[in-house]
C-alpha cells in the first residue's frame, strides 16, 4: 500500500505509515523528509478519492501549512530588498492605516499579532476568493486587541494580509510571487491556485469525526475570536474539494501539494537559507534574514486558538503543545487535520506530512505526533 523511495534507515516511518493505511487511520497520504542536501523518504500510498488511487503526483490540500509558503514568499522579497519587515504595513499598504493601525509592522502580520485575526462583517466564500475585495475590508478593520500584546492567530486572512503587502510592494500577488522566485526555481509541486487543467490531481478532502463532547473549544463563549473567525466563512472539506475553491489564491488555507512539494520548497529554510537543485543552487534567504525568523513576535495563549504558542517572523516556533516537533532551531507550523511541516535547522532536515483525512487537530494530533517522532528517529538512526 505504501510506494515510494526511503533510505533504509527510514524503514520504520514506511512501516508506521503501512500500519496507518492499513487500520484506517490514513486513507491516503503522503510523507516526505528531506535531509542534508538530499530526499531521504518520498513516500505515499491509500486512496486520493474512492476507487482512486493516491499517487506520486497527486496533490492535497495542506490548510494552515499554506501560511509557511505564504511567509515565505513575502521574506524572500524582504531578502531582496521588496520588503523591510521592520516597515509599517501601512508603507506598502496605505488603506490598512486606518483607526489607528498605522504602527503595525510587516512582522507583526507574519508573526500573528497584527491586531487583526479576521473580518467583524460577514464574509462569504465568494466574497474570500475575491482577495482585493476582502483585503479592503480587513483594511478598514479596527483592531480587534492591541497590536502585539498577543498572539491571535490569523486562521483565515493571513494569506489576505501577506496578499495586499506584496501586491502593494512589487504589483504582484503572492500567488505569484510563490511560483515564480519559490516553487518554480526549486521544482517543488506545490500550487496556490489550481489550474481547472491540474485539478484532477487533487486528493478529496475526509471531514473528521465529530468533535469530541470534552475538547476545550466547546467551553468557549460564543464571541471568542476562535468562533469570530473560523466560522466567517465556515470552509466545510465539501466546499474545499469544489473547482472553483481549488482554484482560488487563499495564502491562509487553499494551498495544494503532495509532502514532497512541500518538504522541497520548505528545505532552504532547514539548509541555511539555500538549497540545491538539479539545475543549481536557489539562495531564498540570508543568514541575517535566517536568523531573524527565531525572533519572538507573540508568545503566549493564543487568543484565537486558546492554547499557549509561540511565533517568530513567518514561522511557529517549538512549544509544549506540539512536543513532537522538536526543540531547538526549529521552524515549522501545521494545518487544520493533520498536515504539517517542520524545519529542524540544526538537523538541516525538513519533514511533511499531508493526509487527506482529516482529524481533530488544531496544533497536534496522536497520528501527525508519530509520523514526526518516528521520522526524527529515523533522522537520528
Amino acid at each position: 500500500m505504501v510506494h515510494g523511495t526511503h533510505e533504509p534507515r527510514f524503514a520504520p516511518l514506511r512501516d508506521l505509515f503501512a500500519a496507518h493505511l492499513a487500520d484506517g487511520t490514513d486513507v491516503g497520504a503522503s510523507i516526505a523528509v528531506v535531509h542534508d542536501g538530499a530526499v531521504v523518504a518520498d513516500l505515499w500510498g491509500g486512496e486520493a478519492r474512492p476507487g482512486v488511487a493516491w499517487e506520486r503526483d497527486t496533490i492535497v490540500q495542506v490548510w494552515s501549512v499554506t501560511k509557511t509558503m505564504a511567509a515565505l514568499a513575502v521574506l524572500v522579497l524582504a531578502e531582496q530588498g521588496a520588503i523591510d519587515v521592520d516597515a509599517p504595513v501601512a508603507r506598502y499598504w496605505p488603506a490598512f492605516a486606518a483607526h489607528g493601525k498605522d504602527d503595525v509592522r510587516v512582522r507583526q502580520v507574519l508573526g500573528h499579532t497584527s491586531g487583526v485575526p479576521g473580518w467583524t462583517r460577514p464574509v462569504s466564500v465568494a466574497d474570500m476568493l475575491d482577495l482585493p475585495l476582502s483585503e479592503e475590508w480587513l483594511a478598514a478593520e479596527e483592531s480587534w486587541y492591541e497590536p502585539g500584546s498577543a498572539p491571535a492567530y490569523q486562521i483565515l486572512n493571513h494569506g489576505h494580509l501577506l496578499d495586499a503587502i506584496v501586491r502593494g510592494a512589487t504589483g504582484r500577488t503572492l500567488a505569484q510571487v510563490l511560483r515564480t522566485e519559490i516553487t518554480g526555481p526549486l521544482g517543488a509541486d506545490f500550487l496556490l491556485g489550481v489550474p481547472m487543467e491540474q485539478q484532477h490531481r487533487c486528493a478529496d478532502l475526509i471531514k473528521p469525526p465529530p468533535i469530541s463532547p470534552d475538547s476545550p473549544q466547546l467551553a468557549l463563549p460564543p464571541d471568542h475570536f476562535l468562533f469570530r473567525t473560523l466560522l466567517n466563512p465556515n470552509l466545510s472539506p465539501r466546499l474545499c474539494n469544489g473547482a472553483q475553491w481549488r482554484a482560488g489564491e487563499v495564502g491562509a488555507a487553499g494551498g495544494h501539494g503532495g509532502a514532497l512539494g512541500v518538504a522541497l520548497a520548505q528545505a532552504p529554510v532547514s539548509h541555511g537559507g539555500a538549497f540545491d537543485t538539479p539545475s543549481g543552487r536557489v539562495r531564498l534567504l540570508g543568514e541575517e534574514l535566517l536568523g531573524r525568523l527565531f525572533e519572538v513576535q507573540a508568545s503566549g495563549t493564543d487568543l484565537v486558538l486558546d492554547v499557549p504558542l509561540t511565533f517568530g517572523i513567518g514561522y511557529g516556533l517549538p512549544t509544549s503543545q506540539a512536543p513532537a516537533v522538536g526543540s531547538g532551531r526549529v521552524l515549522w507550523w501545521t494545518g487544520w487535520g493533520g498536515s504539517v511541516v517542520v524545519n529542524d535547522l540544526d538537523r538541516r532536515a525538513t519533514i511533511a506530512y499531508t493526509p487527506n483525512r482529516l482529524v481533530e487537530h488544531l496544533v497536534s494530533s496522536p497520528r501527525t505526533d508519530a509520523v514526526l517522532s518516528t521520522a526524527f528517529a529515523c533522522l537520528d538512526a
